[in-house]
């Protein structure tokens, strides 16, 4: 990297990226709504506004809030999801079990390690609200893939949960790099980079597999999942397929999403968090920022907004 990174400028970044991540959230989720087409997204018809966002965009808003010089908070930002969380956002059982034992006070490092019978969960939660934290630290691809680490293991213990934060975080870390430096990257470059940060398992080997994909986006559904089973394993791969595909053009990378169907308001707020962390908040089409429900009153006090 060739530049320097000052607070203010950390934060923008973070913030541009969490606009990303909360519009293609939002956007996303109206397709389980009857009635809304997915194929009418192609043709620049959007469902009519309210979009109200989900987790993906909650827990987002709560890691930049956290976000600061040095080692992520862990603490602080297990205190900050307990405090905050509101189940009807579209939290999973597991979720909503652990985020009140951390409200009710247990220690966040049990109540990960005790999901899912002690095998620690590697659902897709770390990962979909991963990107602003990549973008915070995009003069260091080594260092996002360590406070990825950091970020996740908050409610992931399981290997592969971790993985697919990490790769998220690298994923935006490398697009706002690009964007810095001015660099457009080749197809696939993004997804490369993303695997040589990334510890090996699955997750590790969908980004490798992803990375050779030149076919069809109902190729790449097949191919790599597209979040239909709610775990990293079957959601990172694919939404960083889309963002690799899609860099600069953050409307196609969200309809890419919901017309290949399956936990379409997180592969869209990957990758949408990912693409908004390279064109900027400008790259978002104003009428679906103004669609999107507002962000929670009690982000801009946090984070200095």
């Amino acid at each position: 990297m060739s530049f320097t990174l000052f607070p203010g400028t950390r934060l923008a970044l973070a913030l541009d990226s969490l606009a990303g991540l909360s519009v293609g959230d939002a956007l996303g989720a109206q397709y389980f709504v009857p009635g809304n087409k997915p194929a009418d997204l192609l043709e620049a018809r959007t469902p009519a506004p309210l979009w109200d966002w989900t987790d993906d965009t909650e827990q987002a808003c709560c890691l930049v809030a956290t976000l600061d010089e040095g080692d992520f908070d862990r603490d602080a930002f297990a205190d900050r999801l307990g405090a905050v969380f509101e189940p009807y956002r579209g939290y999973g059982p597991g979720a909503v079990v652990m985020l009140r034992q951390i409200r009710e006070g247990l220690p966040w490092p049990i109540a990960a390690a005790a999901a899912f019978n002690g095998q620690g969960s590697c659902g897709n939660g770390a990962a979909m609200r991963a990107a602003p934290l990549g973008a915070w630290h995009a003069d260091s691809l080594p260092h996002a893939a360590l406070q990825g680490v950091r970020a996740a293991e908050v409610t992931h213990a399981h290997p592969e949960g971790i993985a697919g934060g990490v790769a998220v975080s690298v994923a935006a870390a490398f697009a706002a790099a690009s964007r810095l430096n001015g660099h457009k990257p080749d197809p696939g470059q993004l997804l490369l980079a993303v695997a040589a940060h990334t510890a090996p398992g699955v997750v590790h080997d969908g980004l490798t597999t992803a990375a050779g994909l030149t076919g069809s986006l109902a190729e790449a559904a097949e191919r790599l999942g597209s979040g239909g089973q709610a775990t990293a394993q079957d959601t990172v791969p694919f939404a960083l397929w889309v963002a690799d595909r899609y860099l600069e053009d953050f409307p196609a990378a969200v309809a890419a999403c919901v017309v290949a169907g399956g936990d379409v308001d997180t592969t869209a707020a990957i990758a949408g968090g990912v693409v908004a962390a390279y064109t900027g908040i400008e790259g978002i089409p104003e009428d679906w920022l103004a669609a999107r429900e507002p962000l929670p009153a009690w982000l801009a006090a946090a984070s200095g907004e």
